[in-house]
């Protein structure tokens, strides 16, 4: 979580300052001159914030909500937090709290690789709002460098390179960001319209005629399990998006254990 107010070890230890909101997470940001409020403190403003995106969304938190929640003034919440884009920033690591007790599951890298995307989408399922976080760059709060530490684990005794194991990393999050995004995002949109939204194979079954789009028509109404590979839906009904994810993450680690073949004998 968030850490509280302290001094900075840059005056003492000659550490550079860090951008503001990863100072405060580091611990390296010099103590504010006005003292703490009783019963306020850092991480009570973020679980008030990941409370409140967790039920409205990202649009629900504001600083004067949070505030509100925990029965301050605004003002009270800028001694711990300077801006609501620093607020982000905190909510982030918050959301990822518990990461230095994940054990992944599995034997090979193959599969303990695979169970840390699976958990990181359950985690961006339970908090659908850190898909509408902007991403200027990749998380370096502490939580998420854990997380990415445990990834890099996996892979441990591979061939791969260290530069290419976080490369590997970085294809995996990037792809099971934008999938929880469009998960979310149709969510929002059917709750938005009051009515279920359309599914993508639905469309393709009601747009894609065969005389224009013959391979796509082939595909709308190709059932799943009829042994030619599949199809997007068709009477049996379409995979789950559960199952969709699984599929990319598991073309994913395709791609990884060929390019680790490539690399040579395991180190």
């Amino acid at each position: 979580m968030a850490s509280e107010p302290v001094a900075s070890e840059s005056a003492a230890g000659g550490k550079a300052p860090l951008p503001a909101g990863l100072d405060l997470l580091w611990g390296r940001r010099e103590a504010g001159k006005r003292g703490p409020r009783p019963g306020l403190s850092a991480d009570a403003i973020v679980d008030a914030a990941i409370r409140l995106a967790d039920a409205e969304g990202l649009e629900g938190v504001s600083m004067a909500r949070v505030a509100a929640e925990l029965g301050f003034t605004p003002m009270s919440l800028y001694r711990y937090v300077a801006s609501k884009e620093e607020l982000l920033q905190l909510m982030w690591n918050g959301s990822a709290s518990g990461a230095e007790g994940l054990v992944l599951e599995g034997d090979g890298w193959r599969a303990k690789l695979r169970n840390w995307a699976i958990v990181q989408r359950d985690m961006l399922d339970r908090h659908p709002w850190l898909t509408q976080m902007p991403m200027a760059a990749p998380p370096m709060a502490p939580n998420s460098m854990v997380f990415v530490e445990l990834g890099l684990g996996a892979m441990d005794g591979t061939a791969l390179a260290d530069a290419d194991k976080l490369r590997a990393i970085g294809v995996i999050s990037s792809y099971t960001l934008s999938e929880a995004r469009m998960a979310n995002d149709e969510r929002r949109a059917a709750q938005e319209q009051g009515a279920p939204s359309w599914t993508y194979d639905a469309l393709l079954r009601e747009l894609a005629d065969e005389a224009t789009y013959p391979r796509l028509h082939k595909i709308a109404w190709t059932p799943p399990d009829s042994g030619d590979g599949g199809g997007a839906g068709g009477p049996a009904g379409p995979p789950s998006e559960r199952e969709e994810f699984l599929f990319g993450i598991d073309r994913i680690l395709d791609g990884v254990a060929a390019y680790m073949d490539r690399a040579g004998p395991t180190g």
